[in-house]
């Protein structure tokens, strides 16, 4: 009798793993080859955007450029910011008197983060939300909800943002791959 139940629990398991094989392989969008490498790469990326947002609210504005590459690119709708010098600018503009840093609590998360790792290069799309409490007790509200189309290098063994491009709506940047 204990036999009996064993094997048709084996041949249930074997059964939901066949048909979840079966799945994986008619997704129209095939899942990248997982390795040791590219889960730590994929790792670091998402740590690299997640402190980056955590940084949102801080006094220092050119904090941010840390973020960037070199030769790095701010892309904010049609608005572009090139190197590290006007990636510090575009943070500058926010001010002490921006509606963030007035609140009592302004938020930021994100989700559905899709990371690709290409070697010593990757692309990350992901949807933010940013929440803002304007006084304690209040309840939030939400600011604004966008998606992030980002590529990153790998320079001296660390990620950095190469293009970081914000947008509304659920518009994919033109010639965008994964």
């Amino acid at each position: 009798m204990m036999r009996i139940r064993l094997t048709s629990g084996l041949v249930r398991l074997g059964a939901v793993v066949f048909v979840g094989l079966a799945l994986l392989q008619a997704t129209p969008l095939q899942a990248q080859d997982v390795t040791a490498q590219t889960l730590v790469d994929r790792a670091q990326v998402q740590d690299l955007i997640t402190r980056y947002y955590y940084n949102f609210g801080k006094e220092d504005p050119g904090s941010f450029a840390h973020f960037y590459a070199e030769d790095a690119e701010l892309i904010l709708g049609d608005t572009h910011f090139k190197g590290l010098e006007g990636i510090t600018r575009a943070y500058a503009g926010a001010g002490k008197n921006s509606p963030m840093r007035q609140a009592y609590a302004f938020n930021v998360t994100i989700s559905n983060p899709l990371i690709v790792v290409h070697g010593e290069t990757a692309t990350a799309r992901l949807i933010f939300t940013e929440y803002l409490t304007a006084k304690r007790g209040d309840a939030p509200t939400i600011r604004t909800q966008g998606r992030e189309y980002a590529t990153f290098v790998k320079t001296h063994g660390q990620w950095r943002y190469r293009t970081r491009r914000i947008m509304s709506g659920a518009e994919v940047p033109k010639g965008w791959t994964d």
